[in-house]
């Protein structure tokens, strides 16, 4: 178990860093591309856009903020992903709980060890960490069934305790963006029609090409804003739902192997 919470706390470690990286790169990459791709002057003719990279240029210095939320929404909704069909193990989640069920049912307990180690991924590592348990806990003698029961129940808790975190990880990350990325887009909005505003204050006749870019610049924020908290909180809803189904299937196997303890345990 002491091996076990120094690799899970490696992993943490890893991805806080990984984290870290990717949202000072995302920004770094997404201000460069802002610079030198999107302002580029053949984007331009004279101060007027010619195409869609110049249009999006228009847009303000709020748009490579809301350019690098997109990229971070992107680069950890495919980590999550990933990190998550890695979680559910080799099988479907529903087939490898009926095996340990029947498997329980036959009080093959090795055999069902030896399935949770086949599976792999968070469920395989929960259910095989309290399955060694029950076999540990089956021949004490020095415990009655009620301090068993409560061992058994310690060790389910403390095995979920160390998985969880890791399929939680970065989901924070995309709840806030979900958020904020409206927040900054409203900024961007509010910015670019006070420039239109300005523009039509002028005395005389209004200043048509500074109201299109305070009007372009406030659509455009508002677009990139909206898109990204659509996506940002469509990722974190998808990943809560695959985790909490997750977390079904573990408490639905550790229920069998409850149930059956307390059938044989002495």
């Amino acid at each position: 178990m002491k091996m076990e919470t120094n690799n899970q706390g490696k992993k943490a470690s890893f991805t806080s860093i990984f984290a870290g990286l990717v949202i000072i790169l995302s920004f770094i990459i997404t201000w460069s591309l802002f610079i030198f791709v999107l302002g580029h002057p053949s984007n331009f003719e004279g101060e007027h856009p010619v195409n869609t990279l110049g249009i999006i240029y228009k847009g303000g210095y709020v748009v490579p903020f809301l350019m690098g939320f997109l990229l971070i929404t992107f680069i950890f909704t495919i980590e999550r992903f990933i990190t998550l069909t890695k979680a559910t193990g080799k099988r479907s989640t529903d087939l490898f709980v009926l095996d340990i069920k029947n498997l329980l049912k036959e009080n093959k307990i090795d055999e069902a060890i030896t399935e949770c180690e086949n599976q792999k991924g968070s469920i395989g590592n929960v259910i095989g960490s309290l399955l060694h348990k029950y076999k540990e806990l089956i021949d004490n003698y020095t415990l009655d069934k009620e301090q068993k029961m409560a061992a058994l129940e310690k060790e389910l808790e403390e095995a979920k305790a160390l998985e969880m975190p890791i399929l939680e990880k970065n989901l924070p990350i995309l709840s806030t963006i979900g958020s904020v990325a409206t927040l900054v887009a409203l900024l961007g909005t509010v910015l670019g029609m006070i420039k239109a505003f300005s523009a039509m204050s002028n005395a005389g006749a209004p200043d048509a090409a500074a109201l299109a870019t305070g009007i372009s610049e406030a659509l455009i924020n508002t677009a990139i804003g909206i898109g990204t908290s659509a996506l940002a909180i469509i990722a974190y809803n998808f990943f809560t739902n695959k985790i909490d189904t997750l977390s079904y299937r573990i408490e639905e196997a550790a229920m069998s192997i409850r149930q059956t303890f307390y059938t044989v345990a002495k």
